[in-house]
């Protein structure tokens, strides 16, 4: 049988007035129907019966059918709360011999019962349930007993309700000159943090009848738990104070319990603290916080001499700092809250102590990544210095927590010493002094925002040094103290434009340079420099309003330069950003006055950068669609008439970069539409003063370039648009003369660049193209460099050769992209005398061919240009090229010259294409010369190695493969000349002494040429012109022997070579039958 004994009388008097113990309780469930009730006695048994099931199996060896017990249990209560919580009572009472892990199970079930359903609770229930829990709780005189915790939890659970009769039971195993069991004491600690309008009442006799335990208990152990709850009594105490208006009994004040938290006071830091028991200090230090709130004022000031450095004291004896400065933040309040004098006097002894622990470790002595630090840091020798504010620990977090709460506590009292304090430690060289400083500064920037207000210039000014540091976690901490400083207008102040650059700096970290790791090993990466800057400047530029005067128009001065390439894209979301805002405050705060701000970009050189930058769109984490939506915002500023059209035409592009990604985005097609899109913004300007400021800030921005060549290389598509645009011949003259005289003819991307210019300038301005192409030809400086002195000039010959090659390639996308009905009059007379004038060198009046495989590569090419306008106009098949025998014979002499056993440059392939579109110019080529043609690009391509092709054929060379389709098209081309039997015989007898070659290779590759030239004259045959097949014996005959040819793809071939024989003969049978 469980007893339970009444309260002592002194107990008893502490409860709140006119109350009575069963008050509100005996209203519940007082109109209960009398069906509910039937209904209920008939549940019960069957309940209790189910439950008992439930519980016979707590004692399962398998930890999960406990678990699964415990849970139908706490189901069952949700259903049935009191008849469970009545099963599981009667259950224990029951079976006392259970052992306690099982009992420790059953009392945690109902624990959660009774926290989700007590107000459905019965009185009679309550009771029941209170009988049992303190029975349970003081069974044992075992400290800290699982089975106690829960026991004590159970009450914790119905005191939240049933206060008075929880506290009737608890306080009769209470008594006065009596240790109290320590469940006890943790009961009524947690009772009066879960409920403390209820408990607070009863605390003054409670706190009377514990000051004389104190002197009482001698087990450490014991003195602990008396900690714990004069801690818990005095934050109850405080939350009651603050929360008067809602509290039952307003009249309470703090005198009410002084003289007794003084009297628990006294034996806790006289005698408890000088404990060599780290556990008991560090409960007594964590109870002394919140009592010093409750102490009388004059006495907390006399106590604060002693207080204070012995708080600092415990820093050296425990390397767990949580509890310390968190009871220290507390002291420091309470001081505070009393005006106390004290703490000028334990300032610098505090603020050396604190900036300490703003930077001190938490592992053992001896663990890797500690360090010893300088006494002139403000630390003891040997502390343990890491780094806690990169570590993502749970406890080094809270400690600095509570640390930057004591340097909130003394900046609001303090401020100037405290930053006499702080900001010279910003100078020194010392890492983690300066990370923990500046963490410091960010704070009380935050929380002490009033006090540093007008400190704003000189915390400005003290910056000036760490913005110069290049260690990665001073740089991070601060892009952080900049962040605190833009929502408190710091940078509104003069000086603080250079914060704002610093970010935008981080901003442009490369993006690619790993982060090393930190001194524990822990990944840094997503808390990088340039992703904290990046994370910064959206939030500032998007949250902090303050912030926009000073953003806005200044961060468009970033865009241009070079070296903030890599901060675009995040640079471009907060200028949309920021712009929108400036369009809906109105037009008058959007509008940029550029003659006012002297350092922005013109609206030529902010839309030549952007167009540029968005040529290689996937970049820099898409700065492609940032770049062009920043470019549609600011249309306004850029030119009134383009709003309008933009707001068509840039969608379009914004979904077609959405529509793909980097792999399948081809940046051909892209640069064709931002071309479009360029052409068509020009259209709509029509302005030509405009459109010459446009091309001159591009020509501009060429040098910008240089270690981008794609980007570089699209500018001078660009330039070629714009210059195209422009009705000025004289704007365009010059332009294109700057470009040859500028242009890095070294560089082979620039090159192909610059006659991309070149060509797309030619569409609307020919002659002027050729004029200032002829100019740069004849001029000295091209003149001067060539000759058998050149090596004394300016130039070195490889220069001059790359000159050439560009001009050639000029000319060769001159041709390719003007009109057409213009290039075949300028062809002979222009084009073709100055290419060959360049790719000739006569040295002593005598001509010198030029064995720069490059130079050749690039007259090739041009002349593949050239040929193919020619064949393309409208005007081909009346037009006589008189040269055509010469340039076909000079794409000869090139292919003989390459080197019959490798397949090096594209050299080949392109003299073929150009012979391909020559030979459909007239006149038609001399039988003899098509002989040559077919024989040495045969030769050029059969006789090459095995290798060539990739080794085993499997893998195959895509410049071979390229090679063998030009010579396919050059076949079938001279064989479209002469669609007979007889043409078709030509054709294959050239291929009859690689077809019998004994190199397996060869004959593969014949056989390959043979089926591509049947095929196509299978295709193109026209029956109006048939003749007798007179030939088809012969050429089987060819064809047939290879069919047993000891490689399986040369028999594949040759049989469907055959094949194709014999349908051409069934074809010619049909056509001539009667």
């Amino acid at each position: 049988m469980l007893r339970s004994s009444r309260p002592s009388a002194c107990l008893l008097s502490s409860r709140p007035p006119g109350t009575s113990w069963s008050a509100g309780e005996e209203a519940i469930h007082a109109h209960t129907g009398q069906a509910e009730a039937e209904s209920t006695e008939m549940t019960r048994p069957y309940i209790k019966r189910l439950s008992f099931t439930l519980l016979d199996s707590i004692t399962d060896k398998d930890p999960m059918v406990q678990e699964q017990v415990c849970s139908a249990l706490c189901s069952l209560g949700d259903a049935q709360p009191d008849e469970t919580l009545h099963a599981c009572e009667e259950y224990l009472r029951q079976h006392d011999k259970l052992a306690h892990p099982y009992r420790t199970k059953i009392l945690r079930a109902m624990e959660t019962v009774l926290s989700s359903h007590i107000h459905d609770l019965d009185k009679d229930t309550a009771g029941a349930v209170i009988l049992l829990a303190t029975s349970e709780m003081t069974r044992t005189k075992e400290l800290d007993c699982d089975w106690q915790q829960a026991a004590g939890s159970v009450l914790v659970a119905v005191g939240k309700r049933f206060t008075n009769q929880v506290m009737e039971e608890v306080l009769s195993r209470f008594q006065p000159g009596m240790l109290p069991h320590s469940s006890v004491l943790h009961t009524l600690a947690n009772l009066s943090v879960s409920n403390a309008f209820d408990m607070v009442p009863f605390l003054p006799s409670i706190l009377s009848t514990m000051l004389p335990m104190l002197s009482m208990a001698k087990q450490d152990a014991l003195k602990v738990v008396f900690c714990g709850a004069l801690q818990h009594f005095s934050e109850s105490i405080l939350e009651y104070l603050a929360n008067l208006d809602q509290a039952p009994d307003p009249t309470v004040r703090k005198d009410t319990f002084g003289a007794d938290i003084f009297g628990a006071y006294d034996v806790l830091f006289h005698h408890w603290l000088q404990s060599r028991d780290a556990k008991l200090r560090l409960a007594v230090v964590a109870a002394l916080g919140p009592m010093s709130h409750l102490l009388p004022s004059e006495r907390l000031e006399e106590q604060l001499p002693k207080l204070l450095p012995a708080v600092l004291g415990l820093y050296k004896k425990h390397a767990e700092a949580f509890q310390i400065s968190k009871s220290l933040g507390q002291i420091l309040e309470a001081a505070v809250n009393v005006s106390s004098r004290t703490l000028e006097v334990q300032l610098d002894a505090l603020l050396v102590a604190l900036h300490a622990q703003d930077r001190v470790s938490l592992c053992s002595p001896g663990c890797p990544g500690t360090h010893r630090v300088d006494q002139k840091a403000g630390l003891r020798p040997g502390s343990k210095i890491c780094v806690p504010v990169e570590s993502s620990s749970p406890l080094v977090m809270n400690s600095q927590k509570e640390v930057l709460r004591c340097f909130t506590v003394l900046a609001c009292c303090s401020p100037d010493r405290l930053l006499a304090f702080l900001l010279p430690r910003l100078d020194t060289s010392n890492e983690r002094l300066r990370v923990g400083t500046l963490q410091i500064l960010r704070h009380i920037i935050n929380s002490a925002a009033a006090q540093m207000e007008a400190k704003q210039p000189f915390i400005l000014s003290s910056m000036r040094l760490p913005l110069l540091d290049t260690n990665d976690k001073v740089k991070r901490a601060v892009v952080q103290v900049i962040s605190a400083m833009a929502h408190h207008g710091y940078l509104e102040q003069p000086g603080g434009e250079v914060m704002v650059e610093y970010i935008v700096q981080q901003c442009a970290l490369p993006a690619e340079e790993p982060e090393k790791p930190g001194p524990d090993g822990e990944d840094l990466a997503a808390d990088s420099v340039r992703a904290v800057s990046i994370r910064t400047l959206y939030l500032v530029s998007t949250t902090v309003d303050r912030m926009n005067s000073v953003l806005w128009p200044y961060l468009l001065e970033f865009l241009t330069p070079v070296r903030f390439t890599a901060a675009l894209t995040p640079l471009c979301r907060s200028l949309v950003h920021l712009a929108l805002k400036r369009q809906e405050a109105g037009a008058d705060d959007f509008l940029i006055q550029y003659n006012a701000n002297a350092n922005l970009p013109s609206p030529f050189a902010m839309t030549t950068r952007l167009l540029v930058v968005s040529s290689n769109p996937y970049l820099g984490d898409g700065r492609g669609a940032a770049s062009l939506r920043l470019l549609k915002v600011m249309h306004q500023n850029i030119h009134p008439f383009l709003g309008q059209r933009w707001e068509t035409t840039m969608p379009m592009l914004l979904e077609y970069l959405d529509e793909h990604t980097e792999e399948s985005l081809s940046l051909k097609e892209w640069e064709e539409k931002l071309l479009m899109f360029l052409r068509d913004t020009l259209a709509v300007v029509s302005d030509n003063i405009w459109i010459c400021q446009l091309s001159q800030e591009m020509c501009k921005q060429l040098p910008s370039y240089s270690g981008t060549p794609q980007e570089k290389n699209f500018l001078y598509k660009c330039i070629g648009t714009t210059l195209g645009a422009a009705s000025s011949k004289e704007v365009v003259r010059k332009h294109l003369r700057e470009l040859l005289e500028t242009a890095r003819y070294q560089e082979e991307a620039e090159q192909e660049g610059l006659a991309c210019c070149f060509g797309i300038c030619a569409i609307t301005h020919l002659e002027d193209t050729l004029a200032q192409l002829e100019d740069f030809v004849r001029s000295d400086v091209f003149r001067k460099s060539t000759g058998i002195f050149s090596i004394f000039k300016d130039r070195s010959e490889h220069e001059v050769e790359r000159m050439k090659s560009c001009l050639i390639l000029c000319y060769g996308h001159v041709a390719a992209q003007a009109p057409r009905e213009l290039v075949l009059a300028r062809v002979e007379s222009d084009i073709l005398r100055s290419m060959f004038q360049c790719f000739n060198t006569k040295v002593l009046g005598i001509k010198v061919e030029t064995k720069d495989p490059a130079l050749k590569l690039c007259l090739v090419q041009s002349l593949c240009m050239v040929s193919q306008a020619m064949c393309s106009s409208a005007q081909a098949s009346s037009f006589h090229f008189l040269r055509k025998t010469e340039l076909v014979t000079q794409m000869m002499e090139f292919i003989r010259a390459e080197p019959p056993d490798c397949l090096r440059t594209p050299i080949r392939k392109k003299a073929m294409l150009a012979c391909t579109y020559l030979v459909n110019l007239e006149p038609a080529l001399e039988e003899q010369t098509q002989a040559d043609v077919v024989h040495s690009c045969l030769h050029s391509v059969m006789a090459l190695p095995p290798e060539a092709e990739g080794g085993d054929g499997v893998g195959r060379e895509p410049l071979y493969l390229d090679t063998v389709c030009a010579l396919e098209d050059l076949l079938t081309r001279l064989l479209r000349q002469n669609m007979t039997p007889q043409g078709l015989q030509i054709m294959v007898e050239h291929l009859s002494p690689w077809i019998k070659s004994p190199r397996g290779h060869e004959r593969a590759r014949a056989l390959g040429l043979g089926a591509c030239l049947l095929e196509f004259f299978q295709e193109h045959l026209l029956v109006s012109t048939l003749v007798p097949f007179h030939n088809l014996g012969l050429l089987v005959g060819l064809f047939a022997p290879r069919c047993a040819d000891t490689w399986t793809t040369t028999r594949q071939k040759a049989v469907g070579c055959v094949y194709s024989l014999l349908y051409l003969q069934l074809g010619y049978e049909v056509d001539s039958g009667p």
